[in-house]
């Protein structure tokens, strides 16, 4: 909004804000998304784990704007760090929804979300890091990021690296500039990056979790090509992380982003991991609506500086 100078809350962002701050006060009465009884044993945990962290995030992500963390939010982080678990190889993390999509609901994404949780804490005003109450949980989620960061797929340790934007220790430097090289390398000849590169590993894959890297659940190819969500994350968190020395990288990244605008829709376009899509399509839109929504954070942090 700040970009052309509208202060006032859209319809949609209104009602999105007012149904999550809904959700966080009826916590302990409202049904998850995704329960046990319909989608399988284990759904109703990685439903609560998953919404507690984004209700977090969604609404310091308001709050840090107006500079005053609000009830509701408070709130979120409550029901959040209750949900922390505290056992076993996700201690420090939460159960996250595992549905086999890539790259937000699949195996390894339990690391995306627990370092969608530092993002949170670092967004949150009022210095609300420094709180003594919290402290043995940042300690839990600080141990689970370094301990499983040798696995994680660059696409996970991307996030991560947004994290420390706003909360320096998560990360220590080497594994900043560490990832911030790997960043470079994946860059293509047109300045774009493709989710499919970000998201592939091989470190403590399974074969099948590695061909599944290249071949979707359809048996498509997955698409090589750059996209504006892969190129809008990145050009997002490079301008954020603040490295001088990449500046021809991510400027080539933010042409990219102006070239590559739907001029009839206003769109940018993205692929699906797992499976082709009709892009006209509700499922098929999808990929292109975060797309749209990472291309245009990063313009318009672009525009800031």
């Amino acid at each position: 909004r700040e970009a052309i100078a509208d202060e006032t809350p859209s319809v949609n962002e209104r009602r999105l804000l007012d149904n999550v701050s809904k959700r966080v006060r009826l916590w302990k009465e409202i049904a998850p998304y995704y329960s046990d009884q319909e989608y399988g044993d284990g759904k109703t945990a990685e439903s609560r784990g998953t919404e507690a962290v984004l209700n977090a995030l969604i609404l310091v992500s308001h709050d840090a704007r107006l500079g005053q963390l609000s009830d509701d939010a408070r709130a979120a982080f409550d029901n959040m760090w209750a949900l922390q678990q505290t056992t076993g190889e996700g201690r420090g993390a939460w159960r996250w929804l595992q549905f086999d999509l890539r790259p937000w609901e699949a195996g390894d994404s339990e690391y995306f979300g627990a370092a969608l949780a530092a993002l949170a804490v670092g967004i949150a005003p009022e210095n609300y890091r420094v709180r003594s109450e919290i402290q043995s949980n940042l300690k839990l989620l600080s141990e689970y990021l370094d301990r499983q960061y040798s696995k994680q797929s660059l696409f996970n340790r991307l996030v991560l690296l947004w994290a420390s934007t706003k909360w320096p220790s998560v990360i220590d430097l080497e594994r900043q500039e560490s990832i911030i090289r790997e960043i470079r390398d994946k860059q293509r000849e047109d300045g774009g990056w493709a989710l499919s590169s970000l998201e592939r590993t091989w470190k403590g894959a399974s074969l099948r979790a590695y061909a599944r890297s290249w071949i979707r659940q359809d048996g498509t190819i997955v698409e090589r090509r750059s996209d504006g969500y892969a190129t809008g994350l990145v050009t997002l968190i490079l301008q954020q992380q603040g490295s001088a020395s990449e500046s021809v990288c991510l400027q080539r990244g933010l042409d990219w982003l102006e070239r590559n605008q739907n001029k009839t829709g206003g769109w940018w376009p993205a692929y699906s991991l797992n499976k082709r899509r009709n892009p006209s399509s509700d499922i098929g839109r999808f990929m292109s609506d975060a797309a749209t929504a990472y291309a245009v954070l990063a313009l318009t942090e672009a525009k800031h500086h």
